[in-house]
């Protein structure tokens, strides 16, 4: 145990050894919150679930890091089919404890599975809507809700609960035990099922004939259930004295009385439930159509998608791929190797070079491509920056200063460290009224040649710019 203040290791006496806290009360805590878990843990065992989720609750109400506790309630949420509330206790502990934390595993072992994350969605999913069912009085469709929940997580203590009271309310005495039953073999000692328990035992009682009755209310009858038939036997009903014709009368009362029974109940149970059945049929029709629906939506889109990627990519083709089939580029940079190696002439070269740059991405080229270019460059950089250099001065003295820009900006491409190029460039775009770019040529000057009249200078229109 650690101390609450420093996190220094707790000695057996009542005050931290190393910053003096008071611990008394500390440890008192620290030592309910672990008989709590201890607590818990021996009912887990026995598979008393619903008291261990109290015990545990307790301990974490004493002391909320209590890993060991937050796991193994996460642990019996998991058993009595909650997931969703022991994923919420994993999460927490993990946030707690992020290293060597087992409930890791326990949230590796519920998400590495896809079926398994769809099966816990759908249960939920399921439940909900058998509990909006009850709410609606559609207690059929709850039923058969409830039976496939059930079927995806037979653990569900809420669902079988929920379930067997539903068999409770329409007096299917037998079946409301059978799910009971299966709660008391999840959780043995939930107070719940127990509650239910006790009543559908209590209409089940044996009478002195052995058979299984159950009492109504009305205390002048007795109602049992034989199969989904529930029969009602009154009680101190004597049999009339009478002749042959009193009986007979009787008899035919009774076979009228059957048909109009047979007529007024029987026929509209088996119609409503040929009705209700037509229903869920139609609601799972809709369901299946309406998945079908997003799913040729999202094909759709997808082919939309894919459809403007081709464009793109024809397009991207169509500005590489000259009128013959051939590469421009490559082509281009043929054209420069084949100037440079006939003529000599830099400026051509050159010019087949700014081809080739503007029209790909030299990143995303060949080797043998890059080398061929930038051999290219380097035999022919000097003297085409030289000429650029001189057309931008001239033009800049001329007082067109669109062509000096331009000019000057090829040649600080192929002589970059010359800070008499930057030097005049600054002063194009100053007499261009281009502010930004022109400081950003003066302090390249100020990098170039520092120490220097030509820095003075600069460093002048720089101020002189940046007061403007």
């Amino acid at each position: 145990m650690n101390c609450y203040n420093c996190g220094c290791r707790l000695s057996e006496h009542d005050f931290c050894t190393s910053c003096g806290a008071d611990v008394s009360k500390y440890k008192a805590i620290m030592r309910i919150s672990n008989l709590y878990y201890n607590e818990g843990l021996e009912k887990a065992q026995i598979r008393d679930l619903s008291g261990a989720v109290t015990s545990l609750r307790q301990s974490l109400k004493f002391n909320k890091n209590n890993i060991e506790a937050r796991n193994l309630l996460g642990l019996v949420y998991f058993e009595m089919g909650e997931v969703v509330a022991a994923l919420s206790e994993w999460v927490i502990s993990k946030n707690l404890r992020p290293q060597k934390n087992i409930a890791d595993d326990y949230i590796e072992m519920v998400q590495s599975n896809a079926t398994r994350l769809d099966t816990i969605n759908q249960t939920i999913k399921k439940y909900n809507q058998a509990l909006a069912y009850c709410m609606q009085d559609s207690k059929d469709l709850a039923r058969i809700q409830l039976k496939k929940v059930l079927s995806l997580n037979p653990k569900f203590v809420r669902a079988h609960q929920l379930l067997a009271l539903l068999y409770i309310d329409s007096e299917q005495w037998d079946k409301a035990k059978r799910e009971l039953d299966k709660c008391c073999k999840i959780d043995v000692n939930n107070t719940q099922t127990l509650r239910y328990l006790k009543e559908v035992e209590k209409m089940l009682m044996p009478d002195e004939n052995g058979k299984t009755t159950a009492k109504n209310r009305n205390e002048d009858a007795y109602r049992y259930q034989s199969d989904n038939e529930i029969i009602i036997q009154p009680l101190n009903v004597h049999e009339p004295k009478g002749n042959a014709i009193s009986t007979i009368f009787n008899v035919i009362i009774g076979l009228v009385l059957g048909i109009a029974v047979m007529y007024f109940l029987i026929v509209p149970s088996a119609v409503a439930e040929e009705r209700t059945k037509s229903q869920i049929k139609e609601r799972e029709m809709g369901e299946s159509i309406d998945e079908k629906n997003g799913i040729i939506a999202n094909l759709q889109t997808e082919n939309k998608n894919l459809e403007a990627d081709n464009r793109k990519l024809r397009e991207d083709l169509e500005a590489y791929v000259g009128s013959d089939g051939t590469l421009k580029t490559v082509d281009e940079l043929f054209a420069a190797a084949v100037e440079y190696i006939t003529n000599k002439d830099a400026l051509a070269t050159a010019a087949h070079l700014e081809n080739v740059e503007s029209g790909v991405n030299l990143e995303e080229t060949s080797e043998a491509f890059r080398l061929l270019y930038e051999t290219l460059v380097e035999k022919v950089g000097a003297e085409a920056g030289a000429s650029y250099y001189t057309s931008g001065s001239d033009a800049y003295e001329s007082g067109d200063y669109d062509k000096a820009i331009e000019d000057l900006n090829k040649a600080v491409r192929y002589d970059p460290e010359n800070g008499d190029i930057y030097y005049t460039l600054g002063h194009a775009y100053r007499r261009a009224e281009q502010k930004t770019e022109a400081i950003a040529a003066y302090t390249k000057v100020l990098e170039l040649q520092p120490d220097t009249e030509r820095a003075r200078k600069a460093q002048n229109y720089i101020d002189e710019l940046s007061a403007n």
